[in-house]
């Protein structure tokens, strides 16, 4: 049993619990000698941590805990730091959902124009934790699953020394769905960037079952924070492969900004009930488990994602993980150091890629292309603060795209979250 210490970053999060509940589940495997809670919110550090508390009391798991808004008091001894943060937290969410609206543009929080500004407000806090990490616990791993998870980690990977795998739990999710339908022994292709992939190979015994799959109507589980909109059949036998539920904003873009004018409320406040609704369950002294509502939040299997992966790094299991790691050649079609979501073997060194031998079709290929090209200007301009970088990355991007709505929406929404980009306002 490997003992190990985990330092996580924002944990005054709702699926905080989620993953605590993980690590217990995993206890015959990983000993949790220290866990330290850190986030800059009092309020949320210490309900939910004292909710963490008591599920760790309750399952007599007697860790060392650290609750403290010092990110290098929490770094202090760390082999894993899991970071779950959300700069400007869902008020901000808010404004990147219904900003792009008044532009006739789809705001989302990982994708287009509303995902490039969390983007934007996230990655200069998430080089402020790197650089402390190489200070602090240079051998530690940082396992993200801040959003947009792809983005961060193009950035982390390729713009600092920190051993890091980002992690979505879309992967596990599609994955198991296909499993329960075909079987565990099934060989599945699934490749793609964070929230832009696909299931493109369903092997069993030797045969191919992915069009039968298609042709039945198979579509995995949508995601609980995304308005099912379906995926047509003419659809899914034109690009001969299973989306994820985030390709719905790219298949079904109008559904999806028919759904913006006609909600009421943006996902981001529909968000702020439920935490609240969460954050009072969590006050309740009796309750010592993850509540059932914390699955609504889209977050389902984030803790199994999270806690095998370390596991498998901590044991040197030399397992399957779907993760976002450097293509380093796996992919013809994209370069080295081009940050994707594909399988690969997990041990004490980090992530290997499994060779994709199956076939990718052209249309795969085309959107990958040009969504990867957004993301590597989306990390230029949050390096730079440039507004060209940033027009140039929203200008290929297929949910913008038009210049006059491009330009405009990002000069709003600049301004919006003024306090949240020193490096557009440097003067």
């Amino acid at each position: 049993m490997k003992e190990i210490t985990v330092a996580v970053i924002g944990s005054g999060s709702t699926y905080c619990p989620e993953l605590v509940d993980g690590f217990l589940k995993a206890k015959d495997s990983l000993k949790l000698k220290k866990i330290s809670f850190m986030d800059i919110d009092e309020r949320k550090r210490t309900i939910v941590g004292n909710l963490c508390l008591r599920m760790l009391k309750h399952a007599n798991c007697d860790c060392e805990t650290v609750f403290t808004d010092d990110l290098d008091t929490a770094l202090q001894g760390a082999d894993f730091v899991v970071t779950q943060i959300r700069v400007g937290m869902l008020p901000c969410r808010h404004l990147d959902e219904s900003i792009p609206a008044k532009y006739d543009l789809i705001g989302q929080e990982t994708t287009g124009i509303g995902g490039f500004f969390k983007a934007q407000r996230t990655i200069p806090v998430i080089k402020h934790i790197c650089d402390r990490i190489e200070a602090i616990c240079p051998d530690a791993w940082l396992i993200n699953f801040t959003n947009p998870s792809g983005i961060i980690t193009e950035f982390i990977l390729n713009h600092t020394n920190v051993k890091n795998i980002g992690l979505c739990n879309v992967p596990i999710d599609m994955l198991d769905d296909m499993k329960e339908i075909v079987g565990q022994d099934a060989q599945i292709t699934y490749v793609g960037l964070n929230h832009l992939s696909w299931i493109t190979s369903v092997k069993k015994d030797g045969e191919e079952l992915l069009p039968g799959l298609i042709e039945s109507g198979f579509s995995p589980k949508v995601m609980a924070n995304i308005k099912d909109d379906g995926f047509s059949m003419d659809c899914l036998r034109t690009i001969q492969a299973i989306p994820s539920s985030y390709l719905q904003y790219y298949y079904c873009r109008e559904a999806k900004l028919a759904h913006q004018r006609e909600n009421e409320k943006t996902r981001a406040e529909v968000c702020m009930e439920i935490e609240e609704q969460l954050l009072e369950m969590y006050q309740d002294e009796n309750v010592v488990t993850k509540p059932a509502l914390l699955d609504k939040r889209g977050g389902h299997k984030y803790s199994l994602a999270a806690v095998s992966l370390i596991d498998s790094i901590a044991n040197d299991k030399r397992d399957v993980h779907v993760v976002n790691i450097k293509n380093n050649g796996t992919l013809p079609f994209l370069a080295d150091d081009d940050i994707c979501e594909i399988a690969a073997v997990i041990g004490a060194d980090g992530a290997h890629p499994v060779p994709v031998t199956e076939h990718i079709n052209d249309h795969i290929i085309g959107l990958m292309r040009v969504v990867k090209c957004y993301e590597k200007y989306a990390v230029k301009a949050a390096i730079s603060g440039s507004d060209a970088d940033a027009l140039k990355g929203l200008s290929v991007h297929p949910l913008v795209g038009d210049w006059e709505k491009a330009s405009a929406c990002f000069n709003e929404l600049k301004e919006a979250h003024k306090a949240y980009l020193p490096q557009y306002f440097k003067n």
